[in-house]
């Protein structure tokens, strides 16, 4: 366990600090990335990586006894989000902002991989610090493994963890197989024929025929997907119109689709043209649909995840290790956790009505006691053979 006073927790603060008031977007993390590798070049790795993945930096270290390699993952990129949050180190960029946390992860993995090379005689086998780009969308993690973030040297396990404003601070969530959904994407278009919205019988209007398919989409989930096989449908976006008497010729939509089982998943673009066929029949237009395969389920190895729960429980106490139920947002991280075992855990961020915001909100924030936590963490984790 690391005692308190050696937890640098005015560093990171002050790094994530530095880092919320910079945000920068998928792929362009440029000077978030700039900044990494210039803080792990201070630390005299045996190696560090830049441009792995577009952005993504990659830092070795090489330990002082035999073992495994181990990657340790933070994600860096931010959100087009226009900030909310009335605080000195709010977003300096207009219309992007670090509303998932990743600030945070960025400065807890720095952090640790200070202590960790300092304590470089201790770490067995070899680490490999991963800073990742383009998470919140982009595969940023597929784009590193194409880059070969997993070899020289090859990577035999990995760790990453998420601060999360659904959990109480002092606490890590664990969960064995499943943790995070997939997250698939769809465009659809329905064309019917535009005309006078006083005379809708020489028109096929395309905004009824999307509002039956928005309602019909959910009977999927509620009707042909088994209860205990967690799923969602979700509409973000419905375009269509210029007036409010004018029926127009199309109407698009755009959306996401959440599952844990990979049948279930490969099952959806079948089901949704199914509907759209019937629909489309039944109520005279066209459509077309365009399903886009994103991110995997986040799986985690049940003898690496054993790991993080025993490291939790020696370094916070095993009454702030517990077991979390599903989460239904996705990571890409489980690029890498399909082909290493690997163990992905969320570090309980809540501590106050301020902190609980849900991530994607313009009002998210973290209880920066968080930061010591995750901090611990990593560095227990990469001193465990």
């Amino acid at each position: 366990m690391i005692a308190p006073e050696q937890v640098p927790t005015a560093d990171l603060i002050r790094v994530r600090r530095q880092l919320h008031c910079n945000p920068e977007l998928s792929l362009v993390e440029h000077e978030t990335a700039a900044f990494v590798a210039a803080e792990l070049a201070k630390l005299e790795l045996d190696d560090v990586r830049t441009g792995i993945g577009k952005t993504g930096v990659l830092g070795t270290l090489r330990g002082g006894k035999p073992g495994p390699v181990t990657l340790l993952r933070a994600d860096m990129d931010a959100l087009p989000i226009e900030e909310l949050v009335e605080a000195e180190y709010r977003s300096q960029r207009a219309g992007v902002m670090h509303a998932c946390g990743h600030d945070g992860h960025v400065s807890i993995l720095l952090a640790a991989a200070q202590t960790l090379a300092e304590r470089r005689a201790e770490v067995p086998g070899t680490l490999v610090f991963c800073f990742q780009p383009g998470e919140e969308g982009y595969a940023g993690n597929r784009l590193m493994i194409e880059d070969g973030a997993l070899e020289n040297p090859h990577v035999d396990r990995t760790f990453a963890l998420h601060l999360f404003s659904g959990l109480d601070v002092g606490k890590i969530g664990v969960r064995d197989g499943a943790f995070f959904a997939s997250a698939d994407e769809y465009d659809l278009v329905i064309r019917g024929k535009g005309g006078h919205g006083a005379m809708p019988q020489l028109a096929v209007d395309p905004i009824v025929g999307g509002a039956y398919f928005v309602t019909l989409l959910q009977t999927i989930v509620s009707r042909e997907i088994a209860p205990k096989d967690p799923a969602v449908f979700t509409v973000g976006k419905f375009e269509a119109g210029t007036t409010f008497n004018v029926i127009p010729a199309e109407a698009k939509m755009k959306g996401t689709v959440r599952s844990f089982d990979p049948q279930v998943r490969k099952s959806m673009p079948e089901r949704m043209e199914r509907i759209l066929a019937g629909l489309g029949h039944a109520m005279r237009f066209e459509y077309e649909l365009k399903y886009h395969w994103s991110y995997p389920p986040t799986v985690n190895d049940r003898a690496t995840n054993d790991v993080v729960r025993e490291v939790g429980r020696a370094t916070l106490g095993a009454d702030n290790v517990v077991e979390h139920d599903i989460v239904m947002w996705a990571e890409d991280m489980s690029f890498m956790q399909e082909q290493r075992p690997g163990a992905y855990f969320i570090v309980g961020a809540r501590g106050g009505e301020a902190t609980s915001f849900p991530h994607h909100n313009a009002r998210f924030d973290i209880d920066e006691r968080a930061l010591g936590v995750g901090y611990e963490m990593m560095v227990a984790l990469g001193l465990r053979g």
